[in-house]
């Protein structure tokens, strides 16, 4: 790789804190070693050091996006400072090759008693934009925030999400050539959050270089292709590679710690426990089970004013879940059979019409999409002006990992790929899944049983 592909260079980074236990010792360092060399003594020490980084060296090319992973107190926070400028670090030094704007902190760069109108010329100067740049991108600040009236309010007013809305809209404004992201879209909504995702993928495909640090690896296989996990303890202070296998040792590290801290307390259940080896016999005891928590989902109504474009021959203008007795619903639970449909007003004649939704996670990843064409395709169907289409999607609801999810709908015409849009909704419902039974993974199985052989002897169980 040459040195003209390099967008970023960490060269044997080191960054000692000095920890003191008392604020007299820090009175004490300032003057007392002074006065030891005046004497020729060997200076006394007041303070503990404590290395938050060691020797952390690494490259990142341009127009990579580079995952940043790692445990509390790994030293993530403290890298992407001494990278941007505003801490220095004890030795080593960080070569950057074009402009740099950051998110590091949540609010930082914002004075709490301004408007976000006053804070958005206020930190788009500190982030180095003139006054007439600012006003020239103004508006498209703004639209991109959607804070609304918020905007002639005091920051101080302001949630954490409306606070991450102004400043993300604010630093992809500066026209940098490296973006600088920690954990602050953790916060968002999943409108806002899949927003900020599909921004981030046009910056890289740009040729922007982005470093993203996130505790949440779904995020860091999506977008990178390689990851640097930091370790903080041990000999080896860092790792990096391919995001995937990074993402795994950074999962196994966390399971480590937590097996270690938690090591006693899981002795004390397994000697409270309700099942226990008495006597060890060759009989072999069988469980099945069916038994799963509850997977309730909440619906929420259809926005019409979302994200959309399309040549606009149909539109979309409502789309609802319906139960297994044909009612609307606000709620469905994982492995229900439901419906969902699509009202679609033909605004021009319409031949070979599609329609069609998908499923996405907070990151705008697809979990399944599906649509009218293959099932249709035989059929030279065409809708004329005025006419309203009701599609209806029957299927069996999957079993969501908790958290938060959107539909886009679409109306489309043609075959296949060869197609016109007509009107495409970006989020035009949220889906929350607010008691999933799952903990890793995407989606869950429906219909499962569950059987448990033991051979290993007489056992006790009971069915609390």
């Amino acid at each position: 790789m040459s040195s003209s592909d390099i967008a970023i260079q960490v060269k044997a980074i080191n960054k000692c804190f000095h920890i003191y236990r008392a604020p007299k010792d820090r009175l004490k360092q300032f003057l007392v070693p002074f006065f030891y060399k005046v004497v020729g003594k060997k200076p006394k020490q007041y303070y503990q050091e404590f290395w938050a980084l060691e020797n952390i060296s690494f490259d990142v090319k341009k127009g990579e996006m580079l995952g940043i992973v790692g445990k509390n107190g790994a030293g993530k926070s403290t890298l992407l400072q001494i990278i941007c400028g505003t801490l220095a670090p004890s030795s080593g030094h960080v070569e950057i090759k074009g402009r740099v704007a950051a998110l590091l902190e949540l609010g930082s760069g914002f004075n709490p008693e301004f408007t976000g109108r006053e804070n958005v010329y206020v930190n788009g100067a500190v982030l180095g934009l003139t006054r007439e740049e600012l006003s020239n991108c103004f508006d498209d600040i703004v639209k991109f925030a959607d804070i609304g009236d918020f905007l002639e309010q005091p920051v101080k007013t302001y949630s954490s999400g409306m606070m991450l809305r102004l400043a993300f809209a604010v630093i992809i404004h500066v026209k940098a050539d490296i973006l600088v992201i920690d954990e602050a879209l953790a916060v968002g909504d999943v409108f806002f959050q899949q927003k900020c995702m599909r921004y981030l993928r046009s910056f890289q495909d740009n040729g922007g270089t982005i470093l993203f640090v996130s505790h949440d690896t779904g995020a860091v296989v999506s977008l990178c292709d390689r990851a640097v996990m930091l370790v903080g303890h041990g000999k080896e202070k860092m790792v990096i590679g391919n995001a995937e296998e990074i993402s795994r040792l950074y999962v196994k590290e966390l399971y480590a710690e937590r097996e270690v801290n938690t090591e006693s307390e899981v002795k004390g259940i397994r000697g409270e426990s309700s099942v226990s080896n008495k006597e060890k016999t060759n009989e072999t005891q069988l469980f099945v089970g069916a038994k799963q928590a509850d997977n309730l989902i909440e619906i929420s109504s259809f926005c019409a004013s979302s994200d959309s474009f399309g040549k606009g021959g149909a539109k979309i203008y409502d789309a609802w879940f319906e139960n297994n007795e044909g009612s609307k619903t606000s709620t469905v639970t994982g492995g229900d059979l439901v419906k969902f449909c699509l009202q679609v007003k033909i605004i021009n004649s319409v031949t070979w019409p599609a329609f069609g939704f998908m499923i996405k996670d907070r990151l705008g990843q697809y979990l399944f999409a599906e649509g009218t064409d293959l099932a249709f395709r035989d059929y030279s169907i065409t809708v004329y002006e005025g006419n309203t289409c009701l599609v209806k999607f029957a299927f069996t609801m999957p079993i969501l990992i908790q958290g938060e999810y959107s539909i886009n709908v679409a109306v489309a015409e043609g075959v296949g790929h060869d197609h016109i849009q007509h009107h495409w909704l970006n989020d035009a419902i949220t889906l929350r899944s607010i008691n999933s039974r799952l903990v890793h993974g995407l989606c869950g199985l429906q219909g499962m049983s569950i059987e448990v052989e033991i051979d290993q002897g007489q056992i006790e169980a009971t069915d609390d």
